[in-house]
């Protein structure tokens, strides 16, 4: 969806442009100098450069959805409790090994290795906050980009009326003047409003799911060592997904088995 709509977006607008006239008067290198230059520059103001080098890491959640599916995971904990029931949370040491998700194989383990559940609670907790920080500087960049990419169109156009009302003495020359001096404000607004602020919103909404899946494996993991039987700990799992979700399921949607659904992802 984030392609779709990026690309949608810039053909629409290149559309428009070449329906209304000439699109080369809509190119202009100096403006691109202030708008994205300038704002670039601000952001780097802004944050720290571990803190800009991260980000281009980041920003290909936004365009990929390899984040495991909350049902699947639920089926993924029923098979595992029920292998804890029967072989003892030892036999859990080699699943643990071949999950691909960090967080979840160092869960899983910590489990195995019999460590307190409050201590594993602490553990895992402190990742989620640290990995919940990481993640805010991540679409916290893009937002601030947004915000300040509109600031320096304007500051692009002040800088272009200043140059046409030095011209006023050539009055052939503040049509196009004009027009030039508007293009930094028009970069500003597509730059902000058509890719900056849906990527920050878009990573934000990334990084909540990401969060409610590891919260999902935190009471996952201490449900299976406190014993808790597994129909029951699966119950308590869907409560963290929304309604519609769970009537699905009741209605009868076909789904992968626990022991399918695990294979898969590891």
């Amino acid at each position: 969806m984030t392609v779709l709509g990026i690309v949608a977006g810039i053909g629409l607008m290149v559309g428009a442009l070449i329906m209304g006239g000439n699109p080369k008067l809509f190119w202009s290198v100096p403006s691109l100098m202030v708008t994205v230059g300038g704002s670039f520059a601000a952001v780097l103001i802004n944050f720290s450069f571990q803190d800009i080098k991260n980000v281009f890491g980041t920003v290909k959640q936004a365009f990929t959805t390899d984040l495991m599916d909350p049902e699947e995971l639920i089926e993924v904990f029923g098979e595992l409790a029920r292998k804890a029931r029967r072989e003892g949370l030892l036999a859990l040491e080699d699943d643990a090994n071949r999950l691909e998700d960090p967080f979840f194989a160092k869960g899983i383990q910590m489990m195995v290795d019999a460590m307190e559940p409050q201590m594993i609670r602490e553990i895992l907790e402190t990742d989620m906050a640290y990995m919940a920080r990481r993640h805010e500087i991540g679409y916290g960049i893009f937002k601030t980009w947004g915000n300040l990419a509109p600031s320096f169109g304007l500051i692009g156009t002040l800088i272009g009326l200043v140059q046409m009302l030095a011209k006023l003495d050539k009055p052939e020359t503040l049509g196009p003047s004009m027009a030039l001096a508007l293009i930094t404000t028009f970069y500003g607004a597509i730059m902000a409003y058509m890719i900056f602020i849906p990527l920050a919103g878009k990573l934000s909404l990334r990084s909540e799911q990401e969060m409610m899946l590891h919260q999902m494996m935190l009471e996952g993991i201490i449900a299976i060592q406190s014993g808790v039987n597994p129909r029951i700990l699966e119950e308590h799992l869907r409560s963290f997904l929304a309604p519609v979700s769970n009537r699905r399921r009741q209605s009868g949607e076909e789904t992968l088995s626990g022991e399918e659904a695990f294979r898969q992802r590891i």
